[in-house]
């Protein structure tokens, strides 16, 4: 879980009915340090720099809120659902939102910072997940540009799978490139050369 002094300073917006629900989550995550801006109806986007979002999510609006969702470019923000009661559609809609908490109505003070560390505790996890995926695919994207360099100055130069791994390597540290680079460029020339071939 993320320590209290990370919560300091996070935009949250608040997209709930101006009514003393909504008021009292307000003045709470104020006086938890965050920067709050609450918002009603339910807007078509969301600022790029929300960090977390606190939505109330009523079946009435669900259109509102599936556009909303659709709407929001790159990674979601931290989202904690505000809901009446609990059941199978109501559990739907907070998948389709993608929450990560939830806290019932009425609102009270206590449970809005449990809530909230919980929700940005998991959502931070998330994205170290996602770096960590995505470093993965490079990677792999990486070794499979080499092998088929490797295969290319292997039928071009008839050397052995070592001394085309070799040349490459002698490439990268020569031109103090990475060999991933290195591949990139003899898969490039190869198939500038077919496609001339072609022409041809």
């Amino acid at each position: 879980m993320p320590p209290l002094k990370s919560l300091k300073g996070l935009s949250v917006l608040i997209i709930h009915p101006a009514n003393t629900d909504g008021q009292i989550l307000v003045d709470h995550i104020k006086r938890i340090g965050c920067r709050a801006e609450a918002q009603w109806p339910i807007p078509k986007a969301i600022p790029a720099t929300t960090d977390v979002l606190f939505l109330s999510v009523d079946h009435e609006y669900r259109t509102e809120l599936s556009r909303l969702v659709r709407n929001i470019d790159g990674i979601p923000p931290t989202t904690v659902a505000i809901v009446d009661y609990e059941n199978p559609s109501t559990l739907e809609l907070l998948f389709e939102i993608g929450a990560l908490a939830a806290m019932e109505r009425p609102i009270r003070p206590f449970g809005v910072l449990t809530n909230l560390l919980l929700a940005r505790g998991l959502w931070l996890d998330r994205i170290e997940q996602q770096k960590r995926v995505t470093k993965l695919e490079r990677k792999l994207s990486s070794m499979q540009r080499i092998q088929k360099a490797k295969s290319i100055l292997m039928a071009l130069q008839g050397v052995g799978e070592e001394a085309a791994y070799q040349t490459i390597r002698k490439q990268a540290m020569a031109k103090r490139v990475s060999m991933d680079e290195i591949a990139t460029s003899i898969i490039n020339a190869n198939e500038l050369l077919h496609s001339i071939r072609n022409d041809d």
